[in-house]
């Protein structure tokens, strides 16, 4: 067994279905795993042409790669379904390729009337806190006592262990800057969204090959607490970035990239192979700047910024062995 894992390392909006996606065109997967989240996601994924945004289902479906939502998630069975519709009018056998872990929790109605009446951290109000609180409360609902999930229930241990050369996958939801213990407490998700969240879909450590942690060149986040500065250039960032929640389509916050907890997520979830997206948009806005241990640094130009930022990230981490800086919002 050969695991690869996707992650975000700031606050969600990172492009980590792109990077998915690209990684399902190139690799011999047999499985592609969500293993956190559930419809708070939004993974935009450009597809032959073709626009694709899924907040279940994992990308591997747009090249037909098994693909499963694991036993770490939460899933809404109405929006499940929508996004099965939707992609097989599109031409993508979805029905066929995804499948649900039998121990994923359900989220009802009632869970999404009680989030929508959330204030104060400025969630998606799509009911996943309190499908998790139930959960851990020993008093939540099953996938497999869904009834109309019966025809998508696998167990994932039979499915990933009865195989020959299974090759994984994990596509992850949110980012490290949201994790429910690493993030900025309490404005965070409800789930875990490191590596060793995807190892407990069922994946032994050793397993792990690579860890590809996506970020942006410059930073985001949509919620209730005061994330961007005083700054018009952020509102230039904002329109030429088109930074909307692909969930929520409410504005995304803009500030400069931080280094020291790029260097904490990267270090913390093993990070092998980091992504920073989004170059195009500084390019666009014709400035370079990025903080580092509490001071804005402003570079000349994009080839002093991208030379920087390399130097101090190998540094910080033995284990990191590719950046990859791109400015195409469906290549790496």
């Amino acid at each position: 067994m050969i695991a690869d894992v996707v992650l975000g390392l700031q606050h969600g909006d990172e492009a980590k279905g792109k990077v998915t996606h690209q990684l399902c065109a190139k690799g011999n997967y047999t499985h592609v795993i969500r293993f956190n989240g559930g419809c708070n996601a939004g993974h935009t994924i450009y597809h032959e042409g073709k626009k694709f945004v899924t907040h279940h289902i994992p990308a591997g479906v747009f090249y037909g790669v098994e693909s499963i939502i694991g036993p770490g998630c939460v899933i809404d069975p109405k929006q499940f379904f929508k996004e099965i519709e939707e992609l097989e009018e599109a031409g993508i056998p979805a029905s066929t390729l995804v499948s649900v872990a039998k121990n994923a929790h359900v989220i009802t109605d009632s869970h999404k009337d009680e989030d929508s009446k959330d204030t104060k951290i400025g969630t998606t109000k799509r009911g996943n806190g309190p499908a998790y609180r139930d959960k851990y409360d020993r008093k939540g609902i099953r996938a497999q006592d869904t009834p109309c999930l019966k025809d998508f229930i696998i167990d994932i241990y039979e499915e990933l262990y009865s195989k020959p050369n299974v090759e994984i996958l994990f596509e992850g939801a949110q980012g490290f800057g949201l994790d429910i213990d690493h993030g900025d407490y309490p404005y965070v998700t409800s789930s875990h969204c490191t590596t060793a969240a995807a190892l407990l879909n069922g994946v032994p450590p050793q397993a792990v090959r690579n860890v590809w942690g996506v970020a942006k060149i410059y930073e985001t986040y949509v919620g209730a607490k005061r994330f961007q500065p005083d700054d018009n250039v952020f509102d230039t960032i904002q329109k030429v970035g088109e930074e909307y929640g692909a969930t929520t389509g409410r504005v995304r916050q803009c500030n400069w990239m931080n280094l020291n907890t790029l260097k904490k997520a990267v270090r913390m979830n093993g990070v092998t192979d980091l992504v920073l997206n989004k170059m195009d948009v500084l390019r666009s806005v014709g400035q370079w700047k990025v903080y580092n241990n509490d001071k804005l640094l402003e570079f000349k130009n994009e080839e002093d910024v991208k030379s920087w930022i390399t130097s101090h990230m190998h540094m910080s981490s033995t284990q990191l062995s590719n950046i990859y800086f791109s400015g195409d919002k469906d290549r790496i």
